[in-house]
């Protein structure tokens, strides 16, 4: 179970990270699960939501994103294969927010370390089938072959 990323995806989320410190940033994974590797063909950013008092810890995604997200997967005839979002000054691990929040079992979870404003550490995890734990997820990185 591996979630590969494109330098440019992986660069996509960490500015993202960066751009909204110190509140958390959120967005979709769009892709194709092909033999447990998880294949992002697509970082989406979506707006938190959250209140003001609230974004430096929490996330929150509309309705409205997640359909936006869905038609744009849909179109390009991928499938949201998971979310990312950042912890502001705090470690790219799931809290127990994180797990009691998460809702598709199975999809990717990805979370960047966003420390002082510069990003750190990305993880991944997948949420279990009966949610009761994330467990990791290796990152990888596409390479560009040259031609």
């Amino acid at each position: 179970m591996t979630l590969m990323l494109t330098p440019e995806h992986d660069q996509a989320i960490r500015s993202h990270g960066e751009r909204a410190f110190p509140h958390e940033c959120c967005g979709f994974l769009l892709g194709k699960v092909v033999e447990g590797v998880y294949r992002v063909a697509r970082v989406m950013p979506a707006a938190n939501s959250r209140g003001e008092e609230e974004k430096h810890n929490r996330f929150t995604i509309t309705p409205e994103a997640s359909y936006l997200a869905e038609k744009a997967a849909r179109k390009e005839k991928l499938d949201i294969i998971g979310h990312y979002h950042s912890h502001p000054n705090h470690p790219a691990r799931p809290s127990q927010y994180d797990l009691d929040h998460a809702t598709w079992p199975g999809s990717a979870f990805a979370i960047v370390s966003v420390m002082k404003g510069r990003a750190e550490l990305m993880t991944s995890w997948l949420l279990a089938a009966d949610r009761s734990r994330f467990d990791p997820q290796a990152i990888e990185i596409e390479q560009h072959q040259e031609t």
